[in-house]
């Protein structure tokens, strides 16, 4: 083995932690991770080109209705969250034909710190439901998925083979992710209600 390829001089591998509202592509050696509790995380990777990404995102309303999700005012943040990662990977060399998804999260937990929304109605569905027909709907085969409970999740997606690491983060343990969620929540929802304030001619 020359100097050239031994294992002191190999590439160290990038590592990229998202958090809520962010989202990562590549097309070289990584590993991204997030820590998930009624938001939801999407894992897309094309298995010919090798591009990876990974989103982290949550539909924010206050009222929710039987209304699909994907037609509903936070719909419309989600599909715009999943086509940023998807056109993005599509101009690094991923083609929207091989795409496959591992999806996560969807916990039962931000509904109960914001004390307002039945179980049924909770925000984690939301974003279950949200993310199952999207993806149904662009014919991208959800591969493998991790939803709902009353529990965190750490993920970690390694694009070498496309493998999801997930560890299970008891809700009294995870005032870190509550905190995150709670201002993010709070967040989007001001950002869609000033959006929805303003016309356009």
């Amino acid at each position: 083995m020359n100097a050239a390829t031994s294992p002191a001089h190999k590439k160290p591998i990038e590592k990229r932690v998202i958090h809520a509202g962010e989202y990562h592509v590549s097309r070289n050696p990584i590993v991204l991770s997030t820590l998930l509790g009624s938001c939801v995380s999407v894992c897309l990777y094309d298995p010919v080109t090798r591009v990876v990404g990974m989103n982290h995102f949550l539909l924010a309303t206050r009222h929710p209705s039987q209304e699909a999700p994907l037609a509903s005012d936070a719909g419309r943040y989600g599909l715009g969250a999943m086509e940023l990662l998807i056109n993005d990977m599509l101009k690094i060399g991923a083609r929207r034909a091989n795409l496959r998804a591992k999806a996560f999260g969807g916990g039962n937990v931000l509904a109960t710190r914001l004390n307002e929304l039945p179980d049924r109605f909770s925000i984690g569905k939301i974003n279950i439901d949200f993310v199952q027909r999207f993806l149904a709907q662009d014919r991208i085969p959800l591969v493998a998925q991790d939803f709902g409970g009353d529990m965190g999740r750490q993920i970690r997606f390694e694009s070498s083979d496309f493998s999801v690491y997930l560890r299970r983060i008891p809700i009294k343990r995870a005032s870190r992710i509550l905190t995150e969620e709670k201002q993010y929540f709070d967040k989007e929802l001001k950002h869609q209600h000033e959006k929805s304030s303003v016309e356009f001619w």
